[in-house]
């Protein structure tokens, strides 16, 4: 279970991205989290990936406290999330093979794991008979499957996709959302940070919707939740004026495995991650 409580971001420029942001994602659920840019949804996703701090509340993911977790347990952390980008953020000079292979090598898995893993993993997203192939040689959807496979590699309950069919056609678009249907069937998380309004319609799922770092709606089934929309609307409108962003985003490539960034894969040469008998207080 993910719990957002009483939630707020406000970034050291002074934007207030988020504002008392309460959200609930049942394990097995799959959801959507739409809005316009500067809506706080790409907070809410790095708040997730722990990749930033929430100004006040509390964040739960699988009993798992983020704001009293160590920094020496994020890597490990990490290592229990799957993360999809828009831009794929693929190893361009290592094949299909070797992109998955390497979110395994980044965990200490052995060579005879990987030699099995990796080929199944490959077989489920369509991508067999192209294990040999390098990015450039891929079709945007075909680099995102890639990237969905790596993401999947080692199990993850919970999978983070940021955006994962803005760089597609429709048609690929469509592609990708039914592999993602296909993996929460099999039990994982999917929550999909998006402002595709087409793709969201399609798939019939609970959508968070967000404006101006508030929820403002949350639809389970076509069904409307509990929420006072005017009252948020009122309060939007007493910040007519503060211009609210989302942290920028960074130009420089990634080469994570399944949600590893730099720091973490630094962490774990270092050989400070945690063992898995270490707990922290909740």
């Amino acid at each position: 279970m993910i719990e957002i409580s009483n939630v707020s971001k406000t970034y050291e420029e002074g934007n207030r991205a988020l504002r008392n942001v309460n959200i609930t994602i049942e394990d097995g659920e799959f959801v959507f989290i739409m809005g316009p840019n500067g809506s706080g949804k790409t907070t809410i996703f790095k708040l997730l990936l722990k990749e930033v701090e929430a100004t006040s509340g509390r964040i739960v993911v699988n009993d798992m406290n983020l704001g009293k977790m160590p920094r020496r347990y994020v890597p490990k952390y990490r290592r229990r999330l799957g993360v999809v980008f828009q831009d794929f953020r693929l190893l361009k000079d290592r094949n299909v093979y070797e992109n998955v292979a390497f979110a395994q090598r980044v965990v200490g898995a052995s060579t005879r794991r990987i030699k099995e893993a990796v080929p199944e993993m490959l077989q489920m997203v369509g991508l067999s008979a192209k294990y040999k192939m390098y990015p450039k040689q891929l079709s945007g959807g075909e680099q995102q499957r890639v990237a969905i496979a790596r993401a999947l590699i080692n199990r993850p309950e919970v999978l983070l996709a940021d955006e994962p069919t803005g760089n597609l056609d429709n048609r690929n678009a469509m592609e990708i959302m039914k592999l993602l249907e296909d993996i929460n069937e099999m039990g994982t998380t999917v929550i999909v940070i998006t402002h595709s309004r087409e793709i969201v319609e399609m798939m019939g799922k609970r959508v968070i919707r967000m404006e101006r770092g508030c929820v403002v709606s949350d639809e389970i089934e076509g069904a409307q939740a509990v929420y006072d929309r005017q009252a948020v609307y009122d309060e939007l409108s007493a910040y007519d004026e503060q211009v609210i962003y989302d942290e920028p985003e960074t130009d420089e490539e990634s080469e994570d495995g399944g949600g590893q960034t730099e720091d973490s894969r630094q962490e774990t040469e270092d050989g400070q991650m945690t063992e898995d008998g270490d707990t922290y207080e909740n």
